[in-house]
């Protein structure tokens, strides 16, 4: 546990569904904690000593406390569930200061959000924020049924609800939303947020694709892998820029694990390739990327990659940490 994390108070737990709890963290200390944009998101170190990211969905509630959405998730890796189970109000614990990768752009003149399940959590404060500005925006949210989604109520009763729609499962789902026609043609003007499953993820950002959009207008929050992160793990080797020794990084270690073994110690979170922490400049040789972070273009580039889960298709990878 690093000394830069804050020191948190659980200060109320409640249900927002079902199976999704709401979290309002308080420093221990009393003070305030860091400020934050919508799109922000936390890692917190969960009763189990998991690491997970948190996007924080209330907008100004920096000097109230943060507030996350968390999914009782029974095939998690007991990060979440050891939170929605175990931690109670009174409960401490330890975050890092906010951080955001899913911001809002200041250049759309209209703004398409989807979101799926529980990643309502950072586009519900989105949606807040563009509400709030006078801004033009349309969400499209999907769920199992409207009795497992949380927001749905506020977002009903909402000022901005007549540019919501719902789409429950058990109600025909994703069959009621057209993906083309609520997507539409691209334009400089318009971004695409889309925050939930991979599966869901995928399907809205492949039929944007289809129409024609940017990557550059494209945006996602994963958090959790996109895809499988099994696969052929060849061994490979690397090299820090200035240091003449090769490092040996075989099957069934990680690239982190092998620098760390040689003295170099590369902050990590997720350890999925989800969150970006690890991200490392590549000097020489082809990343073999498996993280759900960069995009297709960026991928591409092969001038960094996550050592957390990413391996290398040449036999060495120059790197500068």
């Amino acid at each position: 546990m690093t000394d830069d994390l804050i020191k948190v108070r659980v200060a109320a737990k409640e249900l927002l569904a079902p199976d999704v709890a709401s979290f309002t963290l308080v420093r221990e200390d009393g003070g305030t904690l860091p400020p934050y944009a919508p799109g922000a998101h936390i890692d917190l170190h969960t009763p189990s000593g998991l690491v997970r990211q948190y996007s924080l969905y209330e907008l100004d509630s920096a000097s109230e406390g943060y507030r996350i959405g968390v999914l009782r998730e029974a095939q998690s890796r007991g990060g979440s569930l050891s939170l929605f189970n175990d931690a109670q109000v009174g409960q401490t614990l330890h975050i890092g200061e906010p951080r955001n990768h899913f911001p809002l752009h200041a250049d759309a003149a209209h703004s398409l959000l989807f979101a799926g399940g529980i990643g309502i959590t950072p586009i519900v404060c989105m949606v807040r924020q563009l509400s709030a500005e006078g801004r033009d925006f349309a969400l499209h949210y999907s769920g199992r049924s409207r009795q497992q989604m949380a927001f749905v109520e506020p977002l009903r009763q909402a000022a901005f609800a007549d540019k919501v729609r719902i789409y429950a499962d058990d109600e025909g789902g994703l069959e009621q939303l057209d993906l083309p026609a609520a997507i539409g043609a691209p334009s400089p003007d318009r971004h695409l947020y889309v925050c939930g499953p991979s599966g869901y993820m995928n399907h809205v950002l492949d039929a944007a694709r289809r129409l024609g959009w940017l990557e550059s207008r494209l945006h996602r929050e994963y958090f959790s892998p996109a895809h499988d992160l099994e696969g052929e793990e060849l061994p490979f080797e690397l090299q820090v820029k200035g240091d003449p020794r090769i490092i040996q990084v075989l099957r069934g270690v990680t690239a982190v694990e092998a620098l760390s073994q040689a003295g170099f110690e590369i902050p990590t979170s997720c350890a999925q390739g989800v969150c970006g922490t690890c991200i490392t400049t590549v000097l020489e040789g082809v990343p073999d990327h498996r993280d759900s972070y960069f995009t297709d273009e960026e991928r591409a580039k092969n001038d960094c990659f996550t050592p957390c889960c990413s391996r290398a298709k040449s036999r060495r990878l120059v790197i500068e940490l």
